[in-house]
């Protein structure tokens, strides 16, 4: 069915025409070219390239969880700590840790490394600043 000197409708074409032989890989892209100026990819990897940045040399901050560990626990008298959260924008609302399961309790709103204590005596309270952990001293005396 050619008309004209145009192309053969699909239906047209042999099936032995247009598969691939069983012994014959496909062309892999590293091996195809799309222009006549075009260069194989194992000739373009060579001669100048774009600078690369070595990660191994590069300054490699410690993860917050590595830095919220070398926060020392902070060691309370009474059976709940308050944690006001700092404060400001940046600070969360104060929140109140039971300490009486054991082991060290954690603040779990926290987002800053240092904890500054404030010490109130007219509250029956020890109020941190954004803590981080928190522990019940072993002090029966409070």
């Amino acid at each position: 069915m050619e008309t004209d000197g145009c192309v053969k409708p699909f239906c047209c074409y042999r099936a032995e025409e247009t598969a691939l032989q069983t012994n014959q890989k496909p062309p892999q892209a590293k091996d195809v070219t799309w222009s006549a100026s075009q260069r194989p990819k194992s000739h373009a990897m060579t001669g100048p390239r774009f600078e690369q940045t070595n990660m191994a040399a590069q300054p490699n901050p410690l993860p917050a969880i590595e830095l919220i560990k070398k926060v020392p626990i902070r060691f309370v008298h009474s059976r709940v700590a308050v944690c006001d959260g700092g404060g400001g924008a940046l600070g969360h609302p104060k929140i109140f840790i039971n300490l009486d399961p054991p082991g060290p309790q954690p603040c779990g709103q926290s987002t800053y490394l240092v904890c500054t204590l404030l010490i109130s005596s007219l509250q029956p309270f020890l109020f941190f600043s954004s803590g981080l952990r928190f522990e019940r001293s072993a002090d029966p005396h409070h």
